[in-house]
Parts: C-alpha cells; sequence; structure tokens
C-alpha cells in the first residue's frame, strides 16, 4: 500500500511518522519521566501476583491506547569449545507492545516485533553472509513476527515450543519461580535498589528442531535445539510506582544464547559450537526514536505494518527463528 502511493523511503518514512503523530507517539512525546514521591506512590506489593502482572505489562508494553517502542542492539559470537569468543554479526531489532490491566488483575500484551544482523565494520543490516567455515555465501533470514499476543494470569506461564505431545513446556523465570508449590505464582525478582528496581527475566527452551534433516540438512544443526534468552533490567521506581504513568522506561542487559541459526546452514556434523549473544535492550523515550536507524528504515521499507497500532488481544504461541523459518524457507529437499 505504501508503495503504491509514495516513490521513495523518505515519502514512506514521512508517512509513517505522521501516522504516529496522530497516535500522540512523536518523536517528541517521550515517556513521562516528572519527579515523583516514592513515599507517596510506593503502591505495589511485589509480593502479591497482582502487582507483579500490572509491572510486568507497564514495562514491556504500555496501557495507553496507543504502543511503546523499544530496541536492542549488540553482538554474536561463535563459542567452539574453549576456543576464544569469535565475533560473527551484530544483533539488532525492535518490539511493538501494548497491554491491557483486565478487571481481573490479568493481563493481555500485544504486539510485533522484528530482529536483523549487521556487518560489524559498517553496522549496515546484512542480506547475505560468507561463512567461514563452509566458504558458502548464504541468505541471511530476519526474524519477522506480525502476531505477538500473550494472556498471563496470577500463574506463572509456561511456554508450549516444538513438539506439544512430547516436549516439556518451559516455565518462564524457572530459575527464581517459587516451584514449591504444584501452581507456581506469578512472582518475579524486583529488587530495590537506590532509585531504580532491577529485575531479572529469563527463559531457557529445550524442544525438537522444527528445522528438520530430512528437509533441510544443511540448515539442521540437532535434533533438539536449546535457545535462552536472559535479560537483567533498571526500572525507575517513582515512574513503576505511579500508577498514573501508562508505560515505564528501561533499560537492560540482554544475554542470548542458542544453536547456530538455521540460515548460517552450519550442518549437524561440522562444527561443535554454539551462539553467544550480548545486547542492550532499552525503552527509553518509548518513541521510534527508541528504535536503531538501520531497523527502522529497513521496517520502513519492507514491513510498515510492523509499527502500527495492532488489534485484537487473544493468545498464540511464542513463536522463534526455528518456526519461522521452517514455515517460511522452502526445504532444501523436496
Amino acid at each position: 500500500m505504501f508503495a503504491s502511493v509514495f516513490n521513495s523511503l523518505i515519502s514512506r518514512r514521512n508517512l509513517i511518522t505522521s501516522t504516529l503523530l496522530g497516535y500522540g507517539l512523536s518523536k517528541s512525546s517521550p515517556l513521562k519521566s516528572e519527579s515523583h514521591s516514592l513515599k507517596d506512590n510506593s503502591s505495589l506489593d511485589f509480593n502479591n501476583p497482582k502487582d507483579n502482572l500490572y509491572a510486568f505489562g507497564k514495562l514491556w508494553g504500555s496501557y495507553a491506547d496507543t504502543p511503546t517502542y523499544g530496541g536492542y542492539q549488540g553482538v554474536q559470537f561463535a563459542r567452539i569449545g574453549t576456543k576464544r569468543l569469535i565475533p560473527l554479526f551484530g544483533y539488532v531489532g525492535f518490539g511493538n507492545m501494548q497491554s491491557r490491566h483486565n478487571k481481573d488483575g490479568s493481563i493481555n500484551i500485544r504486539g510485533t516485533e522484528a530482529g536483523y544482523f549487521t556487518d560489524l565494520k559498517t553496522g549496515q543490516i546484512i542480506d547475505n553472509w560468507h561463512n567461514p567455515w563452509t566458504n558458502e555465501t548464504v541468505e541471511v533470514f530476519p526474524f519477522i513476527n506480525r502476531m505477538m499476543r500473550g494472556h498471563l494470569t496470577e500463574t506463572m506461564p509456561n511456554f508450549t515450543m516444538g513438539n506439544s505431545a512430547t516436549d516439556t513446556p518451559t516455565l518462564m523465570n524457572e530459575a527464581d519461580a517459587n516451584v514449591s508449590t504444584k501452581s507456581v505464582p506469578f512472582i518475579l525478582p524486583w529488587q530495590a535498589i537506590g532509585d531504580q528496581y532491577l529485575l531479572t527475566w529469563e527463559y531457557s527452551h529445550e524442544y525438537t528442531n522444527p528445522v528438520t534433516k530430512d528437509k533441510w540438512p544443511k540448515a539442521h544443526t540437532t535434533k533438539i535445539i536449546n535457545p535462552s534468552e536472559h535479560f537483567s533490567f533498571y526500572i525507575p521506581q517513582t515512574i513503576m510506582n505511579d500508577r498514573s504513568i501508562e508505560s515505564s522506561p528501561f533499560h537492560a542487559g540482554f544475554m542470548r544464547t542458542s544453536p547456530w541459526w538455521p540460515w548460517m546452514k552450519m550442518g549437524s556434523k561440522l562444527i561443535d559450537g554454539c551462539l553467544f549473544g550480548r545486547m542492550h535492550s532499552y525503552q527509553i523515550t518509548g518513541t521510534i526514536d527508541d528504535i536503531p536507524k538501520v531497523v527502522l528504515n529497513r521496517v520502513i521499507r519492507d514491513h510498515p505494518d510492523l509499527l502500527e497500532k495492532q488489534s485484537g488481544w487473544g493468545q498464540t504461541n511464542p513463536k522463534g527463528t526455528w518456526e519461522a523459518y521452517a514455515q517460511e524457507v522452502n526445504p532444501e529437499i523436496l
């Protein structure tokens, strides 16, 4: 639609910016950061699942009628045995998130996300990558997710990945969750340090690889894959405690480990190693200014709908790169 009306990236970007201005999310409208008294606004009890849910929705999204935007950027490395980590490429992306606080205390979250890879020297998004182990130039597969939907209740969620009949679901925040009872309460490990809240959030998957060896012998690494992501958030206490503010800024350390990406085409027998990533993750203004420029330009060019306010709530199963690859990339062997 955008391409048929406008003939240049600048024109399309102006249209997107105009749309966001209409939503009240202009570049000059950052998240509120007025000074508030912690004593006057300390109304959150993090021993109460309902308050944890409220804070989680405010952190990941916005309770306003418009979404908030966050970004991430960093580097991914190859980890092979006891060798020094090898920097491979940059890892950049963004999220468009909105939350809804329900009368029963549960929350809904919806949004979109996109992840890309960049050249370490230029910082530009790469569409092809030369694999130094296979000496093959491969097509890079960016991660585009148009359908993030979740409903969180007072029970800690389990993520169903892979084969639901045989794979064990992933308990969110397993390291810190209270697993002493059959129903794990939605209690997160908040810590108040100075004027900040510290929070860790993570998942550690282990499930059947949907990129199977019979169809994608080069992209397939192992029958079971174990991607995991780990966040360490820093959140202003006064803003999080103030229920009149609909979204909270944050900055976070973001670490990720996984098997080789399927698009790297490392095969199942070539090399025994994995990926490790360290990134910044942040929602500072909550506007499009938080999206890395190379990502914003690429999304406006290829997927402008990812920046729009989403419709509908509901619940979808989490979707990762392996699921998307198996759905969108033709098999190597038919």
